[in-house]
């Protein structure tokens, strides 16, 4: 067997070794693991727990590696999960964490540009965000050619994966998990489950990718982090805050220390919906206009422990797309161009895309026409794969070499072509 399936196996991997009776896993067991009932108590917990962890601060690794035991204990698998982000704006993969192996093999990269069954983008933007490869192969995965390079080779039979989207419909992230040939097909309830499952899973990578991005900043508009008390006093911040503080209308962080309303009332709402440990309560959102003219987003969600609650305050500016300016800088699209472009990237049918942007589908092939010659491709699927590799692999490579290093992952695109050098795998 080849080093790299034995890494996604658990049975060798650089660094410390991995042993095959880890949690994130059922390894060389019997069947009976798999037939035994998950009770619909132990779910609930599992959802509690989960729901608890995406408001204790962490950044996305972190809230994968605490949220893999839950999803173990009720849909059990082989091998190690795949947790991966999505951009919302274009559905594109940005970043991926599996402790097994530390990257993506190349060839799934030339396949996820591919048409296939299956494809993240579409799990991700379908009305139930939850599919199987034997359901979208009726049966038979072979039809599929990332079963046959990505997953047949490394023992792998069965893939279910689950896009996670927020309770507002944002697809943040998507998770992949395995079982072996001989084991049972995923079912409805677990496939119920992780439905149900998914938005707690959602809003823990989202914040995790704030709270990670204003832990090691990135970049002049990086999302700052203030961590208040049950009192609504300031414990602790990240640097930069000072700078949004000062943004926001009504406070004088700097000559009084007195924060804005905005920060408080989200502070507020958040510890007011906590009831504790087990119920964390909900996020609290507040767009505001800055005293500089542009639209701020404040996320708030309280950080509950056994002794006491605090809030988490996340201040970041409100952009649009990052895939679009990226698009009009480096090839010169219009508005429209760039709306029909990411549409595509998302796997929309030109009937689709007509609908969205209530056009008819001859205006929509005219702008495609278009957007081909300026981007010297020939093809919807060209398109997707000069994209792809022009903005996502970087950074999903970078991505790879921060886990590593012990760094929280980034979930937006890279900003521009000649990023691509560092990150080319």
């Amino acid at each position: 067997m080849r080093p790299f399936a034995l890494a996604w196996r658990g049975e060798a991997k650089p660094g410390p070794a991995v042993r095959r009776s880890q949690k994130s896993g059922i390894w060389g067991g019997s069947h009976a693991a798999y037939d035994r009932c998950v009770s619909s108590y132990a779910r609930e917990r599992a959802k509690d727990r989960v729901a608890g962890l995406a408001t204790q601060g962490l950044d996305a690794v972190s809230f994968w590696r605490e949220a893999t035991e839950s999803l173990t204990r009720t849909v059990r698998h082989d091998f190690f999960p795949c947790w991966w982000t999505l951009d919302p704006a274009s559905l594109l993969l940005t970043s991926h964490f599996n402790p097994g192996f530390p990257e993506v093999p190349p060839e799934w990269l030339e396949i996820y540009c591919e048409e296939d069954v299956n494809r993240f983008a579409d799990v991700a933007r379908s009305e139930r965000p939850v599919a199987t490869l034997h359901e979208a192969t009726g049966g038979d995965p072979s039809r599929s050619r990332w079963y046959r390079v990505a997953l047949e080779p490394f023992g792998a039979e069965q893939e279910l994966r689950a896009g996670l989207r927020s309770n507002d419909g944002v697809p943040w992230a998507a998770v992949s998990l395995y079982r072996e040939p001989g084991r049972r097909e995923f079912d409805a309830d677990e496939l119920g489950f992780l439905l149900e499952l998914a938005p707690y899973l959602a809003e823990g990578t989202r914040r995790g990718l704030l709270i990670g991005e204003a832990s090691d900043p990135e970049g002049p508009d990086a999302p700052g982090l203030l961590v208040l008390g049950a009192d609504l006093s300031p414990e602790s911040m990240t640097p930069g805050v000072e700078r949004w503080l000062a943004e926001l209308p009504d406070g004088d962080w700097e000559a009084k220390q007195r924060l804005p309303s905005a920060v408080l009332a989200v502070a507020r709402r958040a510890l007011r919906t906590a009831g504790g440990v087990d119920a964390p309560g909900e996020i609290a959102l507040a767009r505001v206009l800055s005293q500089t003219g542009r639209w701020i987003v404040l996320h708030g969600a309280a950080l509950v422990s056994d002794r006491s609650q605090r809030a988490a305050v996340i201040i970041e500016p409100a952009h649009p797309a990052r895939i679009a300016p990226l698009l009009m800088a480096a090839y010169g699209l219009s508005e429209r161009e760039q709306e029909v472009t990411r549409l595509v990237l998302q796997g929309a049918s030109t009937a689709e895309i007509a609908e969205r942007l209530f056009v008819s589908a001859h205006t929509v092939q005219d702008h495609l026409k278009s957007v081909f010659e300026k981007t010297d491709v020939r093809s919807r699927r060209e398109l997707v794969g000069k994209v792809f590799f022009s903005y996502y692999e970087p950074r999903l490579r970078d991505n790879e070499r921060r886990v590593i290093n012990g760094k929280p992952v980034r979930g937006e695109p890279f900003p521009d072509e000649s990023s691509s050098s560092p990150g080319a795998g």
